[in-house]
């Protein structure tokens, strides 16, 4: 059901937009290890923790986001974490400029740091 979710969030957007969801979404399910669904109302990946997600941007862009970026080696220099500490991404404003073999090859880091490293998330100490 999750991933007809996904489609059917995707045929929602318009133009190129569409086009770059669609794009990122077929390469995420060339690995069989991960699953998708709509959680806070846009696509996630998920191995055994969030790997990822697609997020709408203004003006017809698209950040395809890493949840755990800043725990990635970001050799191929493609992930701004664009002031956040946990969270990196690229900014895909249409197929053409989309870095394929490196956005694959951090997908590739992404899945393989989850399955050797659980997720933990950091929760902030109550104070007394």
């Amino acid at each position: 059901m999750s991933a007809e979710q996904v489609q059917d969030f995707i045929f929602q957007l318009e133009g190129e937009q569409q086009k770059v969801f669609q794009y990122l979404h077929d390469l995420m399910l060339e690995f069989p290890e991960v699953t998708c669904k709509i959680r806070f109302k846009i696509p996630f990946y998920y191995c055994k923790s969030w790997i990822c997600y697609l997020n709408p941007q203004k003006k017809e862009n698209t950040e395809f986001a890493f949840l755990r970026g800043n725990e990635l080696s970001n050799d191929q220099g493609i992930l701004d974490p664009r002031g956040r500490k946990q969270v990196a991404g690229i900014l895909c404003p249409n197929v053409k400029e989309i870095p394929r073999e490196a956005i694959k090859a951090t997908i590739i880091e992404a899945l393989i740091l989850d399955e050797s490293i659980p997720y933990a998330p950091k929760r902030k100490k109550k104070q007394p």
